[in-house]
């Protein structure tokens, strides 16, 4: 199961007209193909997606990139919000999205139920976390990773014994002394490398027993299950936990996702998208190979279908179909690309109605910034977020977590001038 429902709110505003697993991700996927890939890879094609908000994107990108083989018997089955004459309200949390859902999997009592969260990127080898399941007797396991103690804010904490039972649960603790409690000392345990203290984070990758699920979910006032059912579990069930020693990114803000995309074009990724065995699945576009001509780039990813003209491009991740005419300049960018080719038609038909062709014109510089789907920015433009607050806003423009964001269909008319950026 993938959890695939939230709102999204603050990814705003990249989810807002879109769910938060539909977000372009690397120029050519979206977050959602990440989980999925890792299931696939793993051998498990039952999957279930659980979606709720601004889902249309999402559904169609399922449904164009994932059609299996009729005799091998695998699906990704999309299960919406719904109502039924038990119920008649959205989904409250991952576990009340869950218990909507049960009589849908046709699951036995002995069957194992893998749940994976929609928005994080990482590479997981599944059937090495529910071989573990099985082998420790487990009614329920939950993935982990260990991460500083200055980097968990906002996240689960864990703490486990020798055996990997998990001996204690807080959900994103602010109290310090609970942090200390519960972290790992610097060279003692499953960081003996690391120097400084840790805490192993919860991942929100869980394998329950089917048996274990159904009960676990009959109490209707529990509805998330970081934050009510796993706490709930220990005295009563088998709960251990997985320890994850790979890379793994929660993308859960605008921050996070900007910071993960741009870390893809570093010469040795913390993500590879090329790695041999484990493919990143997503939709077949046949679009044809980019055109770069005269053009200065430095640590780029650039994806399908592009056309670059005597561009200069630092650190950048260039999405599918994107056109940047000449003299632009890119630093530190994320531009997701654009849905659809325009025509020559299109274009006349849009510049008579006082529109810029989609896609970044001549002599534009950007810095920092994230370029949502379909936007077109003029010629002549200066783009920023350095000097502006976050939360600032105006037009089809928005700072968040320091970083500048075009939102999707924006338009920034020609020689528009937005933070500090200078005139070479």
């Amino acid at each position: 199961m993938i959890m695939g429902g939230g709102r999204g709110t603050r990814l705003q505003p990249l989810t807002r007209l879109r769910a938060k697993p539909a977000v372009p991700l690397a120029g050519k996927y979206r977050l959602v193909d990440i989980p999925i890939s890792n299931c696939l890879n793993s051998g498990f094609n039952r999957i279930f997606l659980l979606t709720q908000f601004n889902t249309a994107s999402l559904h169609r990108h399922i449904q164009e990139s994932y059609r299996f083989d009729p005799f091998g018997g695998g699906f990704v089955d999309i299960l919406s919000a719904e109502q039924t004459n038990e119920r008649s309200d959205w989904y409250q949390g991952t576990a009340d999205a869950v218990r909507h859902n049960l009589n849908h999997f046709g699951a036995h009592d002995d069957d194992c139920i893998v749940i994976l969260s929609g928005d994080q990127l990482y590479r997981m080898d599944l059937r090495a976390l529910v071989a573990q399941h099985v082998q420790t007797g487990a009614d329920v396991t939950i993935a982990a990773k260990p991460m500083p103690i200055d980097e968990i804010r906002g996240l689960g904490v864990l703490r486990l014994d020798d055996d990997l039972a998990v001996t204690d649960f807080v959900e994103k603790p602010n109290d310090r002394g609970v942090v200390e409690r519960l972290s790992i000392p610097p060279g003692t345990g499953t960081e003996a490398a690391n120097a400084h203290p840790t805490c192993l984070v919860n991942m929100g990758i869980y394998v329950f027993n089917h048996r274990t699920l159904r009960s676990a979910l009959e109490d209707r006032t529990r509805s998330d299950f970081s934050k009510e059912v796993l706490p709930s579990l220990l005295d009563s069930y088998r709960v251990f936990g997985f320890v994850h020693q790979g890379y793994w990114q929660d993308i859960g803000t605008v921050g996070t996702f900007f910071d993960a995309n741009l870390r893809l074009t570093d010469p040795d990724p913390p993500f590879d998208f090329f790695h041999p065995n484990r493919v990143v699945f997503t939709h077949a576009r046949y679009l044809p190979s980019s055109r770069i001509v005269h053009c200065h780039i430095d640590r780029a990813i650039v994806a399908d279908g592009c056309v670059i003209e005597d561009a200069e491009l630092q650190r950048c991740v260039v999405g599918v179909r994107s056109h940047i005419n000449r003299g632009a300049s890119l630093e530190n960018v994320v531009m997701m690309g654009q849905d659809e080719f325009e025509s020559p038609d299109d274009r006349v038909r849009n510049r008579a109605a006082g529109l810029p062709d989609m896609g970044i014109g001549a002599g534009t510089r950007i810095q920092r910034a994230i370029i949502d789907k379909n936007a077109r920015i003029g010629a002549d433009v200066r783009l920023s977020p350095k000097g502006l607050p976050n939360g600032w806003e105006q037009g089809d423009l928005v700072v968040r977590d320091g970083v500048l964001v075009v939102i999707k269909n924006g338009v920034v008319p020609d020689g528009t001038r937005v933070g500090d950026v200078f005139d070479a």
